[in-house]
């Protein structure tokens, strides 16, 4: 990441590992760890059903979970749709009055995308079941599972040809691995293989984002969205519906013009709709016809053209405050917003108030479960940026300044010390460099933090009482997010010193460098669990499970959290979604319940 970046920000989380094994030690149900942690997904999403043009929209089965992604059985007498109402994301059926809700996957991996066969005896769908998002095949009458892709790479949004003989899907199996600071940015291409995993076949190769597929009534052609993505600002860049003829491979772009164009679909023979994407987006038809106005994520159509369903977030309220599902039980999770810290109590929380790092954020503070919130930091000009309580519960520290050099200019940021009321605000550092991301150590007398700019990197030790300051580490590598063991003996932190952004711990004299994960990928987010026995971190070792441009808002919607011990062994997995997870925290062993 550049110097000034919000390193391995909610908006640059990405990572690709493995697991690794280790002890089997783990924690009794009656000593469980709670992780606070921050989320780029919705706060809650609900399925809508509405006319074939995106009239009379109303919700159908509504949910304080996310529900999404929904699509019709190809005798309109059900949908099926993903759900996290059960914890884990899932594929539900229900009757297309509301009746009848029927759980159709099982497993705590993360199940989405899923669509039934022109038979209606089959379902097709995405699932990480298998370390990664592959295609998965699911006999509805007898439960029976077969994974139809198994690649190392992402398989996203399968599509069945008219006859069930092919599936069509888009893949960042051959993706260009385009690079943008820290960021690795997802590109993927159209294929299609047969039910039974064979006859693979690439059908595009452009320097383009291609994606949604759809199959032509005839199934001689395939429908697909194209373009690219930018990440300077909440839209992608310009894209266009494409269809393309599979016995020829020619290709006919099909609009025109500026503006995001998204999951295309034949419905009703001929005519081609999708969904434009913008302050004026909303249900469009080929050949220039708009229908309703307004957000519609991941539509479908019913065979007859003369209903859809899709999905749109219904509560913007921010930050949250709320449990999430955990793959370990041994460990709850809290969903709240970026860079939470609780006071040594656990009564009280700070955190930032924006979604992402690369706003101008403040500091709010409430009780734990959400309540009572105040501003306790804003300035005008200045982000504050990942406060930290001190364990004293005196103090509160926290980055100052602008951290996104490059996409905002050139930029500066200073350490910051605070009273628990937001007054007495005092500065540790010269303003020289981008100092950020502080962590106290146990006894409350420094600080740690990292350094970046144009000609020195590192992590740095303040005194908090004099204000002195000694060089921890020191290079040409990128070593952020430091965060310092309760035992006081190690600081882990997380550097591309060995080409990669990787989890490493350091003594604070700045001896015995142990690097603790090794992978391909880029790990980050590290948080020292209260009694330093478990290390919380962020990691994509399970790629990305969706096309990055169907995520609005955030171009790299991947990242999961993970345990393990300070030695880098026993592994675990907490987070298995489409979204990013990062920032986490933990709560103080005397707050468990």
């Amino acid at each position: 990441m550049r110097p000034g970046y919000y390193g391995l920000s909610l908006l640059f989380v990405m990572l690709l590992c493995s697991p690794a094994g280790g002890q089997n030690t783990r924690p009794t149900p009656d000593e469980r760890y709670t992780v606070a942690f921050a989320s780029v997904a919705p706060l809650n999403t609900d399925i809508f059903i509405a006319a074939g043009d995106g009239s009379d929209a109303r919700p159908f089965l509504a949910h304080p979970d996310l529900d999404s992604n929904a699509s019709f059985s190809p005798d309109g007498r059900s949908i099926v749709f993903t759900s996290t109402r059960n914890g884990s994301a899932d594929i539900y059926r229900v009757d297309i009055d509301g009746a009848s809700l029927q759980r159709l996957t099982h497993d705590p991996a993360f199940d989405d995308q899923g669509v039934v066969s022109p038979d209606g005896r089959s379902l097709a769908f995405v699932s990480s079941r298998s370390g990664q998002a592959d295609i998965w095949i699911l006999e509805l009458a007898t439960g029976a599972l077969r994974n139809v892709t198994n690649h190392p790479g992402g398989d996203f949004r399968p599509s069945w040809s008219p006859d069930g003989q092919w599936i069509a899907f888009s893949s960042d199996r051959d993706s260009k691995k385009l690079k943008f600071a820290f960021a690795t940015l997802q590109t993927t291409d159209i294929y299609l293989v047969r039910t039974d995993g064979s006859g693979l076949r690439r059908v595009t190769a452009r320097d383009a984002i291609a994606g949604g597929p759809a199959w032509s009534p005839d199934g001689k052609r395939i429908l697909y969205h194209e373009g690219e993505i930018s990440i300077l600002g909440p839209e992608r860049g310009p894209s266009q519906i494409v269809s393309i003829d599979l016995a020829t491979n020619e290709r006919q772009v099909l609009t025109d013009g500026g503006g995001e164009k998204w999951s295309p679909r034949w419905i009703a023979g001929d005519r081609v709709a999708y969904v434009s994407r913008g302050p004026d987006g909303g249900v469009e038809f080929v050949g220039g016809t708009k229908g309703a106005r307004g957000d519609m994520r991941s539509p479908a159509w019913s065979a007859d053209g003369h209903r859809m369903v899709f999905h749109r977030e219904v509560d913007s309220r921010w930050p949250p405050v709320r449990p999430g599902p955990s793959r370990e039980p041994s460990f709850r999770l809290v969903r709240t917003g970026i860079f939470p810290s609780y006071s040594p109590t656990g009564d009280r929380l700070v955190v930032n108030d924006e979604r992402f790092g690369r706003l101008r954020n403040g500091i709010l503070v409430m009780n734990a479960d959400g309540s009572q919130r105040s501003v306790l930091f804003a300035d005008a000009e200045r982000s504050a940026l990942a406060p930290v309580w001190s364990p004293r519960g005196d103090r509160i520290a926290s980055g100052v300044g602008r951290f996104f050099q490059g996409l905002q200019g050139p930029s500066t940021a200073d350490i910051a010390v605070m009273s628990v009321d937001g007054k007495d605000v005092r500065i540790l550092t010269d303003g020289s460099a981008n100092y950020g991301f502080p962590s106290w150590s146990p006894d409350g007398r420094q600080l740690v933090f990292r350094l970046a700019g144009k000609e020195r990197n590192g992590l740095v030790i303040a005194d908090v009482a004099t204000g002195a300051l000694k060089m921890l580490t020191a290079g040409v590598a990128h070593d952020n997010f430091p965060s310092w063991s309760p035992k006081g003996d190690r600081i882990a932190f997380t550097s591309d010193r060995d080409g990669d952004y990787e989890i490493y711990s350091i003594r604070p004299d700045g001896t015995d460098l142990r690097r603790l994960t090794n992978s391909p990928g880029n790990d980050a987010h590290n948080s020292w669990s209260p009694d330093g026995e478990w290390i919380v971190f962020t990691s994509v070792r399970g790629g990305f499970k969706d096309e990055m441009a169907l995520t609005p808002f955030n171009p790299q919607p991947n990242g999961d959290l993970w345990v393990m011990r300070p030695d880098g062994s026993d592994v675990r997995m907490l987070t298995d979604d489409q979204f990013e997870d990062g920032t986490p925290s933990w709560l103080p062993i005397s707050r468990r319940r």
